[in-house]
């Protein structure tokens, strides 16, 4: 195939123009490149290479202006806003910013288009004054600042560009407007000079009047790149700039209008996909590809064209591993890479100036990728005893002495990462460019294996350098709060540029890298409406009315620029597949895009059009078996001589495998830091509390003058043992305090229930408190001995009956205490954990003679109070009317005892595996 560019250079050619004496003027840099590479195919003698720019150097060198950032314009436009606003009315340069700018899109749009500033400024002011009431007398402060801002418009406007022009810098808009106000003295100076004129489409006011001049002067030719079929019709968008040129300019009545083309109505295959989620297109560009070399196609003359350039880093990861060139147009975003991360957590972390920081925060900043290795100090790991520590001692809040104290005071990056940010901008700079330094040295060690971490590093230096150029030479950051929005100001502009064979190999581009550049294959992904057209976005202060009035483009002509190089990268293709997402998200784009509507009722082309379903396999997850080795069983051994407690043989009950974590593989549950008290604490802290009250008076009947003396010293001793179980966490606000009062309930409210029962008549005798149990088991199947050990709650004397209680912070019924079945009683956890566990009270007890059958064994739930001591009970068959027997006797022990020993064996049956259940 041929490319526009080929034929552009032909024609000049026949034309017998002399190529080296010319200069041939780009939408962009990267046309240039590929016209340079052109040219090479097209000469046959060796010629001095021809002056190749893009428009906006050309323009660039007409305005004698060179272009600036869009944050040192912020800079600059505040300079201006200082000095014509009232100290005691401006706004911070925080809030001046998000204001500014749209104001500063508009100044370039109004510059770009040669607009009369003043006659707009004072047009916007009146909308403005007609909007508040102008006739209205008494307006109030508000609305008095508000009408002065508009009528102040054109005096910031005058005073922001005169400062731009005297220092030879400004923005796109005002460059293009000095470059239309000087192109009669540039022909004046350079009347032999020939320029080409390649490509383009949407061109402004100044673009236009450049352009035109030089055509009326015989000083250039233009080459559009349109096709006959959108420019013979007057509703095509795709030729809506192209046919306003042909019509409107001057030059065009009797001159010839280049070029006219035939190529869109020519065979072409185009296939329509829709596929689910921006992932699943970036997925199947993959497929494509892989299925493009299969076909023995080069992707020599491929383009892959995002719509969305987010998609950039799933399509490289969805590339096949046979292909070898590679060229991606689009640099990686440096707010992509992994250390933008930290300085985002560093600033997250200090915008807000404060004495302490969050937990989470120190640990999401030690624990970042770049910064751990810095806390390996002597093989020692500083980031972990630090972590352990928060996390020992339930710190939530934390001051910078505090983590010094943590890492032993010898750490001086703690002070980089935690300390003086808030001393001024100077210091927090400083403390980013040493981080940076800090990490740099740790990485040069290993410089081999981490030259893509250095690149990245040596991106953020720039990137704190420039910060701290502005706030030298500008002053205006006065806070960290103003620092980070200028930081992510810049860091959204910033990119990581790829290395690439330029004109080999597969092109990986967004759309309007595309400009110019004809390709055989083409795959466009996230073509739908939000994307490709880009919707009605609006960020303007100049309503649309008064756009339309003055010429100044709306959505419409967005929407047209779009189309143009939508269509555009159809035209010579042969091979073309539009991928769209079909899920709408109104984050990523909406439904399919209208283009592949329009496609589809031109009739000019079959459009191939499927729904791609992503092929989802069927992932059997196998269940967990850990086979018991002579190893397991070894261990099994030492647990059962050391004794298996009551909840350890409910959680084998429960899960198996869980069992074989805890007691085998000896795998503990991380400590985390308790912002809010969790359920087990309260429970140990209620637990302790009562343990510490009836603890003296075991062996002795209680009465209602004792329990009355122990509500007394319900707070302090609920108080200590929050301070001993929950550390230093915080119990005097929020959640935490309503969990501290609610302690303190549960235990008044369980000595109520001993008063109202002592009132009644009742006998309570204290038995024993918390007592230790460690009995063993008879199991002659085994050959080794095995014990059962635990702590029961409380056990006491009610009115005669031996009574073993367990007390539960949680809600639990009467009928969690309820068996029918003795066999069930070792396989359904829901229902009979809390039986198992009062009956293996019971079993030890009497095993070691610590009681008398028969006895009573059951739970106070201090969520369920109200219904006193829930009794063990075995009924004699399920339903409402069972009968029901609560008394534990020796042959309810015994057939516990049977179920017990048979849960024991299935333990320790080395046929058996730990098989992990689904819960």
């Amino acid at each position: 195939m041929t490319t526009f560019i080929f034929d552009v250079l032909k024609d000049l050619q026949n034309s017998d123009e002399n190529l080296s004496e010319i200069t041939f003027v780009l939408p962009s840099k990267r046309a240039g490149l590929f016209l340079k590479h052109q040219l090479s195919k097209v000469l046959k003698q060796t010629i001095f290479s021809p002056h190749i720019i893009s428009i906006e150097e050309f323009v660039e060198d007409l305005s004698q202006l060179k272009s600036i950032s869009n944050t040192e314009l912020l800079f600059e436009f505040y300079n201006a806003y200082i000095k014509l606003t009232k100290s005691n009315e401006a706004d911070t340069f925080e809030s001046f910013s998000k204001w500014a700018q749209i104001l500063l899109q508009d100044f370039n749009e109004i510059d770009r288009y040669l607009i009369p500033q003043k006659n707009i400024f004072d047009y916007l002011g009146a909308i403005q004054d007609l909007n508040h009431w102008s006739l209205e007398n008494n307006k109030t402060d508000f609305v008095k600042n508000y009408l002065s801002f508009w009528n102040k418009l054109h005096n910031y406007y005058t005073l922001f560009t005169e400062q731009l022009i005297k220092k030879k810098i400004g923005y796109q808009g005002l460059i293009y407007r000095e470059a239309a106000n000087n192109i009669k003295s540039y022909i004046k100076n350079n009347s032999e000079k020939r320029h080409i004129f390649l490509g383009f489409n949407a061109l402004n006011t100044s673009e236009e009047t450049i352009i035109q001049e030089l055509l009326q002067n015989n000083l250039a030719k233009t080459y559009w790149d349109i096709d006959s079929v959108f420019i013979n019709d007057q509703k095509h968008d795709a030729a809506l700039f192209t046919r306003q040129h042909k019509n409107n300019w001057a030059f065009f009545k009797n001159k010839p209008f280049n070029w006219i083309t035939t190529n869109y109505s020519k065979e072409k295959n185009i296939s329509a996909f829709g596929i689910p989620k921006n992932i699943g297109q970036a997925k199947y560009i993959g497929t494509l590809l892989n299925n493009l070399q299969k076909d023995n196609r080069s992707l020599q003359n491929t383009a892959v064209v995002l719509g969305d350039e987010n998609l950039l880093i799933p399509v490289l990861n969805s590339l096949p591993s046979t292909i070898e060139a590679l060229n991606i147009t689009m640099g990686f975003p440096l707010k992509s890479i992994p250390i933008a991360s930290l300085f985002e957590s560093l600033f997250h972390l200090h915008k807000t100036p404060s004495d302490t920081f969050y937990y989470k925060d120190i640990i999401n900043i030690i624990s970042h990728q770049f910064i751990r290795p810095l806390f390996y100090i002597k093989e020692v790991d500083l980031a972990a005893k630090i972590i352990e520590t928060i996390d020992a001692n339930n710190l939530v809040y934390l001051t910078a002495e505090r983590i010094k104290e943590l890492a032993d005071h010898s750490n001086d990056l703690i002070d980089l990462l935690f300390s003086n940010w808030g001393k001024s901008i100077n210091a927090a700079l400083k403390n980013c460019s040493q981080l940076i330094l800090q990490i740099k040295n740790y990485l040069d060690d290993k410089k081999a294996s981490n030259l893509l971490s250095l690149e990245y590093l040596f991106r953020f230096n720039e990137l704190f350098n420039e910060l701290s150029r502005l706030n030298t030479e500008y002053n205006h950051i006065k806070d960290i709060s103003t620092l980070y929005s200028v930081y992510k100001e810049l860091l959204s502009s910033e990119t990581l540029d790829f290395q690439g064979e330029p004109l080999q190999g597969l092109q990986i581009m967004g759309m309007l890298e595309s400009r110019v550049l004809d390709f055989e294959t083409v795959i466009i992904s996230s073509v739908n409406e939000g994307i490709l057209p880009s919707g009605k976005t609006n960020n303007s202060f100049i309503p649309f009315d008064v756009k339309i009035e003055n010429n100044l483009p709306t959505y419409k002509e967005k929407d047209a620029v779009y189309t143009y190089h939508f269509y555009r990268l159809l035209q010579r293709a042969k091979n073309v597949y539009i991928l769209y997402n079909t899920e709408a998200d109104i984050l990523t784009g909406g439904e399919k895009s209208r283009f592949i509507t329009q496609l589809e009722l031109e009739g000019i082309h079959h459009i191939n059009h499927q729904i791609i379903a992503p092929q989802v396999p069927i992932i059997q997850t196998p269940s967990n078996i850990v086979e018991k080795t002579n190893s397991v069983l070894n261990e099994l051994k030492t647990v059962a001589q050391k004794g298996f407690s009551p909840s350890s043989l409910t959680n084998y009950i429960r899960n198996p495998i869980d069992f074989y974590y805890q007691k085998i593989l000896k795998v503990k549950e991380h400590d985390n830091v308790e912002e809010t008290v969790a359920a087990n604490t309260l429970g140990t802290v209620v637990h302790n509390t009562l343990e510490d009250f009836y603890k003296p008076f075991v062996g002795t009947f209680i009465s209602v003058e004792i329990i009355k003396k122990l509500k007394t010293n319900i707070v302090k001793r609920v108080t200590h043992h929050f301070t001993e179980v929950y550390k230093e966490g915080d119990i005097t606000k929020g959640k935490n305090l309503i969990i501290f009062e609610i302690a303190k309930r549960y235990v008044s409210n369980f000595l109520d229930l001993e008063i109202e029962d002592l009132k009644a008549g009742n006998q309570i005798k204290i038995i024993a408190i918390e007592a230790n149990n460690n009995v063993i088991v008879d199991i002659p199947e085994l050959g080794f001995p095995v014990t059962i050990t635990g702590k029961v709650d409380r056990v006491d004397a009610y009115n005669g009956v031996t009574r073993i209680v367990d007390y539960k912070t949680g809600k639990v019924e009467q009928s969690s205490v309820e068996i029918v079945d003795w066999e069930a009683i070792t396989t359904d956890y829901s229902k009979y954990s809390k039986s198992f566990q009062v009956l293996t009270y019971a079993y030890m007890m009497h095993l070691s003679n610590q009681i008398q059958l028969p006895v009573e064994a059951g739970i106070i739930s201090f969520k369920n109070l109200s219904k006193g001591f829930l009794k063990f009970s075995k009924k004699d068959k399920a339903g409402a009317y069972a009968k029901k027997d609560s008394l534990i006797t020796q042959e309810t022990l015994d057939n516990f005892s049977k179920e017990l020993k048979q849960l024991i064996l299935e333990i320790c049956n080395v046929n058996i595996p730990f098989t992990e259940k689904e819960i």
